[in-house]
């Protein structure tokens, strides 16, 4: 598990389980349209029966490859969701933020590099991004690389790689 961080002038980031958020918090979260705006795949409403779906998927990540989607506080509050997942035989991580913590962004993606590359299992990271996302220096100037356009579940995204090892 990734320990909790913060100082007296930045909110403390901790990590929980998606299960322990409330359905409402979630569903909020992800039907926010400047959330929806970046995420291609997001063609549905949610609601409690979307969360309970999105819930137990990310939950059976964790059952069948070790490793999955971590619920994001900051002070103890939810303020977003992010965590690795195996496509094929690669990590990929994913990082939604409610729009009120887009800035918690950059630390809370330090945080979860430093946990891939303490993790022997993760040789590297991929990053699929929506080409909507048009802010894409952060990425790389850590290092991360294009491969190029990969599409996944019919729709299109800009994908990155970055080595951890």
């Amino acid at each position: 598990m990734i320990p909790p961080q913060g100082t007296r002038s930045e909110p403390m980031i901790s990590f929980t389980r998606l299960p322990e958020i409330a359905p409402d918090e979630i569903i909020a979260h992800m039907s926010n349209p400047r959330v929806a705006k970046h995420m291609p795949l997001l063609t549905f409403e949610w609601d409690r029966a979307a969360v309970a779906q999105f819930v137990a998927g990310k939950e059976e990540r964790w059952r069948v490859d070790g490793l999955g989607h971590w619920a994001i506080l900051s002070d103890g509050r939810y303020v977003g969701w992010d965590g690795f997942q195996k496509e094929g035989g690669e990590w990929d991580y994913g990082l939604v933020l409610k729009p009120g913590s887009f800035g918690l962004g950059p630390r809370i993606l330090r945080k979860a590099l430093d946990f891939a590359i303490a993790d022997k299992r993760i040789p590297f990271v991929t990053f699929l991004l929506p080409p909507s996302r048009r802010k894409l220096g952060a990425l790389e100037r850590l290092g991360a690389e294009f491969v190029g356009v990969s599409e996944y579940e019919g729709a299109g995204f800009l994908k990155y790689r970055l080595e951890t090892e």
